[in-house]
């Protein structure tokens, strides 16, 4: 039979490690819940699965909401997987190390399809998993009825190879259970789990300690060390850029995941949601496997969260990962503008789309202390619009002021395509032999953002002309070209097809010829 520690030790020892992580009780993104015909409030489905599963599995309610809370905030995605392949609100895992969603298929009778898709079925499953854990544990009814002695289970739910990031991820669990938690599902229902008492009998995890070690390049974040198998020693090109990732998972997950060696994946850094808590997982100085063709030059920042969930984006966050990203600029001489400061979508080559349409990136560059843009006004975006009269925003305002800088007056550079600016359109167009509409398609984007001095550029070139070709190239050739200044094999690729589908010389550097047809809007 299970036995626990005399409990007024444990109570006056519990919130010790609790009391330094921070409090997470922020209410997810509001949506009002559908109404029923005749105006009846709509039926609570999310609740009443964890209610239903509660009761069925012998789980506490509550911890099982918490638990779902800190891993999806009660989000499913839609049965899309999270980075180490979860499913569902209870983040049910299949992959190579953990198999959770096979044992709940198992333990329920449900398909794996139903546990990834459907939420009911996916919090059945989580309270399945977790009762044939206390049942391999011998917690007995009246055992099952607190929930503090649930701790040692909840911890290898969360699927933490090390004692230490098990623990991390069990205090998370109860840090909410302490504090409580007033969340809104996606569909409308609000779920709380009112603050209680919490003296976690932590049993083999008491002594496991909880990561202290200060990072050897940023002393404000821990430091847990990613897996040797997860990353390369060195680098082959110097750092130029802070990629911006968010998690698709948790914190502790995300953790846990890089120092699985199977994952085959890391960034550098990793920053939690609830209270901005950094912890760097490979060295500045090395290779984080975490954009594919800006691995070499980046430093990689993951957020813990989901990127359809803006509820993850908290003030907290922006401001502790922007502190962050201002010290390695200020460190290895990045410029603080967009064309350096990028998303993991904007990195050539990549199919993702963190950190999404969310991510408030004009608060977050003014906490950088940067720019938004690639200078004072944003030049670089990883396609250019077609413009004409009556459109308006950021790529108005490069436009307009990418025209001043040649000589042709658009105004005020306000973002707003009236008059003068069409005027100013049509006369450039004119100058370079282009169709003179007013409007600015591909080849006047093209022609505007090459638009300066022409020298000679090849592999391992680098500065503000570079930076050039690649904008221009992106509105060229229809595709992201990372405007990051340095002339690497992506950019030579570029140049290649661009040489090629203009019948110029193919030799993937840029001379007279090239620059010649980029700045006619070819």
């Amino acid at each position: 039979m299970h036995r626990r520690p005399p409990r007024t030790a444990l109570r006056r020892a519990a919130l010790s490690v609790l009391g330094t992580l921070a409090v997470l009780t922020a209410a997810v993104h509001p949506a009002g819940a559908a109404p029923r015909a005749g105006g009846t409030p709509a039926p609570d489905p999310v609740g009443r699965a964890f209610t239903e599963a509660a009761a069925e599995y012998g789980v506490p309610r509550d911890l099982l909401v918490a638990l779902g809370y800190g891993e999806t905030h009660l989000d499913g995605h839609a049965g899309r997987p999270s980075q180490d392949n979860g499913y569902g609100v209870m983040h049910l895992v299949s992959n190579p190390d953990r198999h959770t969603l096979e044992l709940a298929s198992r333990l329920t009778g449900e398909s794996p399809a139903a546990l990834r898709k459907n939420t009911a079925a996916n919090i059945r499953g989580g309270a399945a998993v977790l009762r044939s854990y206390a049942d391999e544990s011998g917690l007995d009814r009246a055992d099952r009825r607190d929930a503090d002695t649930w701790y040692p289970l909840v911890a290898r739910y969360g699927g933490a190879a090390d004692p230490s990031g098990a623990r991390l991820y069990a205090d998370t669990v109860y840090t909410f259970l302490s504090e409580g938690v007033k969340a809104r599902t996606p569909g409308g229902e609000e779920l709380t789990v009112r603050a209680r008492t919490v003296a976690p009998d932590r049993g083999a995890y008491e002594h496991a300690a909880v990561a202290s070690a200060q990072s050897p390049d940023y002393p404000p974040a821990l430091w847990v060390p990613a897996s040797s198998a997860n990353y390369a020693v060195g680098r082959t090109a110097a750092i130029s850029k802070v990629v911006v990732h968010v998690t698709q998972g948790s914190y502790a997950g995300t953790l846990s995941w890089f120092q699985n060696p199977s994952a085959q994946v890391s960034a550098h850094y990793v920053v939690r949601s609830s209270d901005g808590q950094i912890t760097q997982t490979v060295r500045d100085k090395d290779t984080a496997w975490h954009a594919r063709s800006g691995n070499a030059s980046g430093i990689g920042i993951e957020h813990e969260g989901y990127v359809d969930n803006p509820s993850w984006f908290t003030d907290s966050m922006y401001r502790s990962s922007a502190a962050l990203t201002a010290h390695l600029c200020d460190r290895y001489g990045i410029p603080k503008d967009r064309a350096h400061v990028v998303g993991h979508s904007e990195v050539p080559g990549n199919d993702h789309t963190d950190p999404g349409p969310n991510w408030n990136w004009t608060y977050y560059m003014q906490l950088v202390g940067g720019s938004t843009g690639g200078g004072s006004v944003q030049l670089t975006f990883p396609s250019y619009d077609t413009l004409r009269a009556g459109s308006s925003g950021a790529q108005v305002s490069a436009v307009q002021s990418l025209l001043n800088q040649q000589g042709y007056d658009a105004g005020t550079v306000d973002g707003a395509f009236g008059t003068k600016t069409t005027t100013a359109v049509t006369s450039f167009q004119r100058a370079r032999g282009l169709s003179a509409d007013g409007v600015v398609g591909a080849r006047s984007w093209t022609a505007l953002l090459s638009a300066g001095t022409t020298p000679t550029l090849g592999q391992g070139s680098t500065g503000s002309a570079v930076q050039r070709l690649q904008r221009a190239l992106t509105a060229a050739l229809g595709r992201t070209v990372s405007a990051d200044g340095d002339f690497g094999s992506g950019t030579q690729q570029a140049v290649r097809d661009y040489q090629s589908s203009r019948a110029l010389s193919v030799d993937g550097s840029v001379g007279p010829a090239t620059w010649t047809a980029l700045q006619a809007g070819r």
